[in-house]
């Protein structure tokens, strides 16, 4: 996994040479050692600054070359707001606009960890270290050419000047982790479709083995073999066989019940049959976010030897429209053994997650299982690219997922389910249909899958609008935004490691 920058910590001092990054609050006021290392030049800041009309709002930057009275080449003063009203995602918010004002010729940059009302605390400074890695990230590896107005990979060396380098260090190495399964799930979620077909996916996501995960990969064979009708049904139409991957990491006690992680990995949709417009279709080589979030969420967990068990499961399908593709009208035996009626090819990633929440369901009988897919488009209608849709079975689930959303800016929101929505995808010739009219269409999706839990406490994030294409934000610059890593071993880290 390419990174950007390289991220260290330091003792507090004051840099002979390069980038100086330090913090003020929207008063203009700067920490003491902040204070003590620009000296003379704080003169120079405020004049700049007034020029400016810079106000130290969260965010913002005041750029000086050169500065007077300093050594360093280049001093960048950034906003970090009202000191009082800083939290644990604002640090991170921080770290990205940092790494937004490094450029490429930017080698050596030193940021003092310190807010205006002293220096930053271990789980600070890594945050703060996260931010900046985070929105370094970029996907160039196909260009061979750039334009002369095109930016480049950032290659820098950032050091973070704290009170406790070893204490920071210590605090970042799990949040470094999880740094690395976002930028994982980021790196599959833009790869070409004719680079990352479903054998592909699958190979990489058994690199996890490196890290101790116990990974099964079931081919077509096994597929068949467990009855896994609505999956291969999807995949029928291609020239790359369906897989399905099932990662376990087994950090917890031994026998325990472990949780489960379930993602759609569609590494082309076409729409099959009911083939989709030609516009923007390209973007559909992003509709595995789903699996792209899970891999990413086993690597971290792995990785950090999180004190959980958790199964990560994943359905891989291209849905493609030749001579063998399924048809609307056919209809097809899931692994639960309910029959489903096609009524819209394009409607194929609740096809995939049926067998396989099913199979988890059964298989591993986890605490809870969560489902994440790039779903629906009606999901964006009703949500735009800002929240994912959360729908759950279990109120519990959903308010921890809700207030862990919050925490870390991947936000969800919950939508309603219920019985009534049944009457939309009930059908005449099966035991069911895979989709319902047009109102109400993200909610239909999940009452379906809904049918596939077999009573287990569940949630379905609908992620269509928050894992591709989402709007660029603080954190991240990327097409592919890795959304969903954090907010789930957040959701473990809180509520289930927290009890060993």
């Amino acid at each position: 996994m390419p990174d950007a920058v390289k991220v260290g910590f330091v003792p507090f001092s004051a840099p002979a040479r390069g980038t100086l990054i330090v913090f003020c609050d929207d008063a203009l006021k700067f920490g003491a050692t902040a204070t003590k290392a620009l000296g003379v030049a704080i003169a120079t800041v405020k004049r700049a600054a007034a020029a400016s009309q810079f106000k130290g709002k969260s965010g913002s930057a005041l750029d000086l070359l050169a500065p007077e009275g300093l050594k360093v080449d280049r001093l960048i003063v950034v906003g970090a707001g009202k000191a009082t009203a800083i939290k644990d995602y604002d640090l991170l918010k921080l770290g990205g606009a940092v790494a937004g004002k490094i450029g490429a010729g930017d080698q050596t940059v030193t940021v003092i960890g310190e807010l205006p009302g002293g220096a930053m605390k271990p789980e600070q400074a890594a945050a703060l270290a996260s931010g900046i890695r985070l929105r370094a990230y970029k996907f160039d590896r196909y260009k061979t050419k750039k334009k002369d107005d095109e930016a480049g990979s950032v290659n820098a060396s950032v050091s973070i000047a704290v009170a406790d380098p070893a204490a920071a260090k210590k605090a970042f190495t799990p949040d470094g982790h999880v740094v690395d399964g976002v930028i994982l799930a980021r790196e599959l979620v833009n790869e070409p479709p004719n680079v990352l077909y479903p054998e592909e996916f699958a190979k990489r996501a058994a690199q996890l083995k490196k890290l101790g995960v116990e990974v099964q990969i079931l081919d077509v064979k096994a597929m068949t073999q467990l009855k896994m009708g609505a999956l291969l049904g999807v995949s029928q139409g291609s020239a790359h066989p369906g897989r399905t991957v099932i990662m376990r990491w087994n950090g917890g006690k031994k026998n325990e019940q472990p949780l489960a992680f379930v993602g759609k990995g569609v590494c082309f949709d076409t729409g099959g049959i009911s083939i989709k417009p030609s516009a923007s279709m390209e973007d559909m080589k992003g509709d595995m976010g789903g699996a792209a979030c899970v891999v990413g969420l086993m690597h971290a967990l792995a990785a950090r030897k999180a004190k959980v068990n958790v199964v990560g499961a994943i359905g891989l399908v291209e849905n493609m429209p030749d001579g063998n593709a399924q048809r609307p009208g056919d209809i097809v035996t899931s692994m639960s053994g309910q029959t489903i009626e096609i009524i819209n090819t394009d409607a194929e990633g609740r096809l995939v997650l049926a067998d396989v929440l099913w199979y988890v369901a059964q298989k591993h009988k986890p605490k809870f299982m969560v489902d994440l897919a790039t779903l629906t488009g009606a999901i964006m209608v009703a949500l735009g690219t800002e929240y994912a849709g959360l729908f759950s079975n279990n109120d519990q689930l959903a308010e921890r997922l809700t207030t862990v959303g919050e925490a870390t800016g991947e936000k969800v929101w919950r939508m309603p389910l219920g019985p009534e929505y049944d009457k939309q995808i009930d059908s005449q010739f099966a035991d069911m249909k895979n989709t319902g009219s047009r109102n109400g269409g993200s909610i239909t999706a999940a009452q379906f899958l809904q049918r596939f839990v077999d009573g287990t406490p569940w949630a379905h994030l609908d992620i269509a609008g928050t894992a591709m294409g989402a709007p660029k934000n603080d954190i991240n610059q990327s097409w592919g935004s890795g959304y969903g890593v954090r907010l789930l071993n957040q959701l473990v880290a809180e509520y289930y490691e927290a009890k060993k």
